[in-house]
C-alpha cells in the first residue's frame, strides 16, 4: 500500500484547495455547491458528467445510505448528498485526500451527510448489512486483492444493495505506458479483464443490473469535470494531480489502442 498512498500523496493540499478556489473567482469563505466544485474534485474519467450517469443507472434515492469507497476529495459524495439528499460515509486510503476532502464538505457545508473514513478498501471499518449502495470510481485499478475486496463490498451492502462502479479493465495484453492517472509505475496497476471481474461478483451473490463497456464514449479521454459553470473555467486537477498531462495522455492512447477499457457497472447483490 505505501507505492499507492504515495501516489496520491498531496502536500499542503488545503492550501493548494484555497489557492485555486481564490484563482477560480470562488470565495471559500461563503458556501459553494458541489456544481461549483465539479472539475475540482471529481478525479476519475468522465468527470462530474460522469458521475451523473453512474448516479442515473444506479437509481439512488435520498433514503439510500451510501458508501463511497476510494472517494478521493469525496466530489461524488457530496453530489449524492446536496441531491437527491444521501447521507454517505467515504474510505479513502490517502491521508492528503482525506484531509481535502474535510476541507471542501466544511466548504459545501455539507459535513453533516458526508463522513470521511482514512481506512483501507480490503479492511473497512463498517459492520455487516448496512449500506443500499457501494459506490465506486477508478479505484480498483489500484486494489491488487480483488478477492478479499470485492468480499467486503459484499458484506457491508445489504441485501438487495446496489454496487455501482465505472473502472478501467484490462483489453489487449499488452505493456502499458506509466505515469497513469491511477499508477506512476506497474507496481500499482492492478487490472482485471471485464469477464474476470463479473465471474469474481457472482460467485460472491451479485447479478448485473447492467455492465457495459462503455470506452467510445471517452474518445477524449479527460479526468477533468465537465459542465457548464462559469465557475469551472480556472478550476482543474492539476491544483493536486502532478504531471497530469501526460498521465491522461498516457491513459488517452491505451484507451483507444485497446490496452484498457471503460466500464459501468451496476450489480445487484442477491
Amino acid at each position: 500500500m505505501a507505492n499507492i498512498e504515495g501516489h496520491y500523496r498531496v502536500q499542503d493540499i488545503e492550501k493548494r484547495i484555497l489557492a485555486a478556489l481564490r484563482t477560480a473567482g470562488l470565495d471559500p469563505e461563503r458556501v459553494l455547491s458541489p456544481v461549483d466544485l465539479g472539475a475540482l474534485d471529481h478525479f476519475h474519467t468522465g468527470g462530474f458528467s460522469a458521475s451523473l450517469i453512474l448516479q442515473e443507472l444506479a437509481r439512488i434515492q435520498a433514503s439510500d445510505r451510501v458508501l463511497d469507497i476510494g472517494a478521493g476529495l469525496a466530489g461524488a459524495a457530496r453530489m449524492l448528498a446536496a441531491a437527491p439528499g444521501c447521507l454517505v460515509d467515504c474510505i479513502e486510503l490517502s491521508d492528503d485526500y482525506c484531509v481535502g476532502a474535510k476541507l471542501l464538505n466544511q466548504i459545501t457545508g455539507l459535513q453533516e451527510r458526508v463522513t470521511i473514513f482514512k481506512g483501507s478498501a480490503t479492511e473497512m471499518p463498517f459492520t455487516d448489512n448496512v449500506f443500499d449502495v457501494a459506490w465506486m470510481q477508478n479505484v480498483g485499478m489500484n486494489i491488487q486483492d480483488k478477492q478479499t475486496f470485492y468480499a467486503e463490498v459484499a458484506r457491508v451492502l445489504k441485501p438487495g444493495g446496489r454496487f455501482a462502479f465505472q473502472e478501467m479493465l484490462a483489453g489487449r495484453p499488452d505493456v502499458l505506458e506509466f505515469p497513469l492517472p491511477w499508477a506512476s509505475d506497474a507496481s500499482e496497476n492492478f487490472l482485471l479483464t471485464a469477464a474476470q471481474m463479473k465471474k469474481m461478483l457472482e460467485a460472491l451473490g451479485f447479478v448485473a443490473d447492467y455492465f457495459e463497456d462503455v470506452s467510445e464514449s471517452q474518445q477524449n479521454f479527460s479526468v477533468k469535470g465537465s459542465n457548464n459553470s462559469s465557475s469551472q473555467v480556472n478550476l482543474s486537477l492539476t491544483t493536486y494531480v502532478d504531471n497530469l498531462g501526460l498521465k491522461a495522455e498516457n491513459a488517452q492512447r491505451s484507451l483507444m489502442d485497446g490496452r484498457t477499457r471503460f466500464y459501468r457497472g451496476v450489480f445487484i447483490l442477491q
